[in-house]
C-alpha cells in the first residue's frame, strides 16, 4: 500500500475512533443541529421559495435512511444534516402558521376589541391587547387579527378594563417598526409569531362596547389570575403586592418603574419571570411534601411507589402554576423542562442530567422554533446546561472535599456562580449591562426565594378557600421585602452597573458553539470550544460601532463622537436614544448625549419649517430630515428625509477611507413574511450611493 492511500486510511481510522466516542452523548447534539437549521431560515435575506421546504423534506428523509447504510462512525453525521434541514424546515412551517393580517398603515381612528392580556410598556403606561379587533372603514381581510394599545395621559381614565371586556377608544396605530439600527433587535418579527398586527396608543378613554365574556377557557383562566393579582394586591400593597402578583399571576403591572430598575441593576431581575427557577422550586417542594407525607404512612410507604406518585402530583401542581401564571413562553419553556425531569423519574431516569435538557430543547424548538432568537431560551438554557454539566463533573470528583454541614451552602454559591457566569455574556450582548455584584444579590437572595417565598406562596394557595391565604401572603411578603431591600442596596452601590458594546452577529453562535462543544464533545477535542469561546470575546472587544446612526423616521440623528455618540435632539424617540446608547456601551441619557451635538458634518433638521429654510447644502454634508426634503433630493449632499427612509428603515453609516459605507435596516433584515417595506417606486425612491469622504 502506497503512502497516501495509508495516510488517508489512517485519517480515517482516526475519525472513526473519535466519533464512535460520541455515541454516549449524540441526544445533546440533536437540539445542536435543530438549532442550526433553525438559525440559518431566520439568518437569510429573503423568504424561501415554500418548494424548497419541499425539497429539503425530501433530501432530510433520503439522509436519515442512507444513515443506516453508512458506516457507525459516519452514521450522527448524514443524521446531524438531516437535522438541520428538519430545523430549517419547523422554523418555516412555524412562520406560515402564525400569519395574520398586518396594518399597513398609519391608522387614526375608532377601534374596538377584546381585552386578551394586560401589561404595562416600557414608559410604565398600562398596556392592553385585543383581540376580535374591528377599525373604522377597515376590511375584515385586511384588519389585524390582534393589536396592542398603551394607554396614555389622564384621558383615558375611563372604564377598568377587564378580561375578556369588549372596549372601544380612539387610537393611533401603526404597523410593527423594525429595529432602530441595521442588525438590532428586530421588534417586526417579534410581534409577526405573537400575532400582533399593530401597535400604537391612546388618550381618550376607553367606553365598554359589549359586557364581558364567559365560556371561554383561555379568558376563563384570564379572569381568575386577574382576580388572583387582585387579592394579593389588596394584602400586600405597592412593589412587594405587585412583585408578589408577578411571581404567582404573572400579572408585572403593579411594579414601579423604580423597583424593576433596581432588580435589573442588581440582576434579580429574573425573579420576577416565572421561568425555571420558580418552577423548579413548586415542584420541588410538592415532591418534597407529597413524598414525605406518603412515606408518614407504613402501609403506603411499603407497598405504593411513593416517588412515581409524588412526580405525578408535582407534575400536575406545574400545571397549575403554568396556567395561573398565563402560560407565557418562558413558563411553558419551564413547565417542558420540568416535566422531562419528572418523567425521567418515572421511569427510574436521573432527574437532571444533560440528556433531559436535550430533550427540553428538543421539544420548544420543535413548538417554538423562533424562541431560539430570543434571550430566555437562550439564557435559560445556558444556565441549565451549566449547572448541570458542572454538578456531573463535581460528582466524579471525591464527595469529602466539602464538609457535610457547608454543602448547602457550596451547592448555593456554586449555582448561583455558574448560572451567572453561563448566563452573564448573553445578558450582555442583549441587554448591554453587566450587574457587577450581581452574585452577591443572588447570594443574598435567591436562597430566600426556596426556603421561603415559594413555600409561603403554595401556603398561600391552600388557605384560600379558608379565607385565610393573608397568613402565607404576609410570610411571602417578608421575604420579597428582603429581596426588594437588598436590590435596592445594590443598585445604589458605586459602578453597580457596567455598560457594553453590542456584538457583532457571529458573536453570540460562535460562543454558543465554544460553550457546547465544552460540554457535549468526548475527549481532548472538546478544549477547542474553549479556544471558540476565548475567540468569541475577541470578536466582541473589536466591535466597531456606526459612526452615524439615523432614526427610520428621521426623527433622530447619532453621531459618534471621542466623548460618546452624540445625539440631535435632547428629547423625543426617546426609545431609539436609549437603544441606540446601550447599544454603544456608554452609561449617557439622552440629555447628557444631546449636549455634545457640535457636528457640522451631519446636519439635522427637525420639522417642516427647519427642513423648508435649508434651500442649499455641500457635497461633504449629510442631511437628515423628519419632513419631505424633495426640494433637497437630486443636489450634491446625502438626504434622507421620511420618503427615502420608509424605503430603507433605520440608516447606519461608516467612514471609510473610500467613503461612506451605508448599511440599512432593509438590507439587514431583508424581505421576509414579516418585513413590510413598501414597494420600490421610482418617483418616490433615491437610491442611495456612497460618497467621498470630505
Amino acid at each position: 500500500m502506497g503512502r497516501i492511500p495509508r495516510m488517508i486510511t489512517q485519517s480515517r481510522a482516526r475519525m472513526n475512533t473519535v466519533l464512535l466516542a460520541q455515541r454516549g452523548g449524540m441526544l445533546g447534539w440533536v437540539p445542536v443541529c435543530l438549532a442550526l437549521g433553525i438559525g440559518r431560515y431566520f439568518s437569510l435575506r429573503i423568504e424561501p421559495h415554500p418548494t424548497i421546504f419541499l425539497w429539503l423534506a425530501i433530501a432530510a428523509l433520503a439522509l436519515i435512511i442512507f444513515s443506516w447504510r453508512v458506516p457507525d462512525a459516519l452514521g450522527p453525521l448524514v443524521t446531524g444534516l438531516s437535522l438541520c434541514f428538519i430545523g430549517f424546515i419547523l422554523a418555516g412551517a412555524r412562520a406560515h402558521s402564525v400569519a395574520e393580517p398586518v396594518l399597513g398603515w398609519r391608522y387614526y381612528g375608532a377601534v374596538e376589541g377584546r381585552v386578551v392580556a394586560m401589561d404595562r410598556s416600557q414608559s410604565d403606561a398600562l398596556r392592553l391587547t385585543l383581540d376580535q379587533v374591528r377599525l373604522d372603514r377597515v376590511p375584515p381581510d385586511r384588519t389585524p387579527k390582534r393589536v396592542r394599545i398603551s394607554l396614555h395621559g389622564a384621558g383615558t381614565q375611563g372604564i377598568t378594563p377587564e378580561p375578556g371586556l369588549r372596549v372601544m377608544t380612539t387610537a393611533h396605530l401603526s404597523p410593527p417598526s423594525g429595529p432602530v439600527e441595521p442588525g438590532g433587535f428586530d421588534f417586526q418579527r417579534h410581534a409577526w409569531f405573537a400575532r400582533l398586527g399593530a401597535v400604537g396608543y391612546t388618550r381618550v378613554p376607553l367606553m365598554g362596547a359589549g359586557a364581558a365574556e364567559d365560556g371561554h377557557a383561555g379568558l376563563m383562566v384570564f379572569r381568575i389570575r386577574m382576580a388572583a393579582s387582585a387579592r394579593i394586591q389588596s394584602v400586600l400593597t405597592g412593589d412587594t403586592g405587585g412583585f408578589a402578583a408577578a411571581i404567582t399571576t404573572g400579572d408585572r403591572s403593579a411594579m414601579s418603574r423604580d423597583a424593576l430598575d433596581a432588580l435589573r441593576a442588581s440582576n434579580l431581575a429574573h425573579l420576577l419571570a416565572i421561568s425555571g427557577l420558580h418552577m423548579g422550586l413548586l415542584t420541588a417542594l410538592v415532591f418534597a411534601a407529597l413524598r414525605m407525607a406518603l412515606a408518614a404512612i407504613p402501609h403506603v410507604a411499603l407497598r405504593w411507589p411513593t416517588k412515581g406518585i409524588a412526580a405525578i402530583g408535582a407534575l400536575i401542581a406545574a400545571a397549575g402554576y403554568l396556567a395561573l401564571s398565563g402560560g407565557n413562553v418562558a413558563t411553558q419553556r419551564a413547565f417542558i423542562m420540568v416535566a422531562v425531569a419528572l418523567a425521567a423519574l418515572l421511569i427510574g431516569r436521573r432527574a437532571l442530567s444533560l440528556r433531559a435538557v436535550a430533550v427540553a430543547a428538543i421539544i420548544v424548538l420543535a413548538l417554538r422554533p423562533e424562541a431560539l432568537m430570543g434571550p430566555g431560551f437562550q439564557m435559560s438554557f445556558a444556565a441549565t446546561t451549566a449547572l448541570v454539566a458542572v454538578f456531573g463533573w463535581l460528582r466524579e470528583i471525591e464527595q469529602d472535599i466539602v464538609p457535610k454541614w457547608a454543602k448547602p451552602v457550596f451547592a448555593t454559591v456554586v449555582s448561583s456562580a455558574v448560572a451567572g457566569l453561563a448566563t452573564a455574556p448573553i445578558a450582555a450582548a442583549h441587554f448591554n449591562t453587566i450587574a457587577h455584584y450581581g452574585l452577591i444579590a443572588n447570594l443574598l437572595s435567591v436562597p430566600l426565594m426556596g426556603v421561603l417565598v415559594m413555600p409561603a406562596a403554595i401556603l398561600a394557595f391552600l388557605l384560600a378557600p379558608l379565607g385565610l391565604d393573608w397568613i402565607g401572603l404576609w410570610v411571602m411578603g417578608l421575604g420579597l421585602d428582603w429581596i426588594l431591600g437588598v436590590a435596592h442596596w445594590i443598585a445604589e452601590l458605586e459602578d453597580a452597573r457596567g455598560y457594553v458594546m453590542g456584538p457583532g452577529p457571529w458573536v453570540l453562535p460562535l460562543l454558543a458553539h465554544g460553550f457546547l462543544t465544552l460540554i457535549l464533545w468526548q475527549g481532548h477535542l472538546r478544549w477547542a470550544g474553549g479556544v471558540m469561546m476565548v475567540l468569541s470575546f475577541v470578536l466582541w472587544h473589536g466591535a466597531r460601532r456606526p459612526d452615524v446612526l439615523i432614526a427610520d423616521t428621521g426623527s433622530l440623528v447619532g453621531v459618534m463622537t471621542p466623548e460618546g455618540r452624540a445625539l440631535s435632539k435632547a428629547k423625543g424617540a426617546g426609545f431609539v436614544a436609549r437603544n441606540w446608547l446601550e447599544n454603544d456601551g456608554a452609561g449617557l441619557s439622552q440629555m447628557e448625549a444631546a449636549t455634545l451635538w457640535v457636528t457640522r458634518e451631519v446636519i439635522h433638521l427637525s420639522g417642516k419649517r427647519a427642513t423648508a429654510a435649508m434651500t442649499e447644502c455641500s457635497e461633504s454634508q449629510i442631511i437628515v430630515a423628519s419632513a419631505k426634503a424633495d426640494h433637497l433630493r437630486g443636489r450634491n449632499c446625502l438626504l434622507f428625509d421620511p420618503t427615502t427612509l420608509k424605503q430603507t428603515g433605520a440608516v447606519a453609516m461608516r467612514k471609510t477611507p473610500q467613503g461612506w459605507k451605508i448599511t440599512t435596516a432593509r438590507q439587514m433584515a431583508g424581505e421576509r413574511l414579516w418585513t413590510q417595506w413598501p414597494k420600490d417606486r421610482k418617483d418616490q425612491y433615491v437610491r442611495i450611493k456612497p460618497t467621498k469622504s470630505p
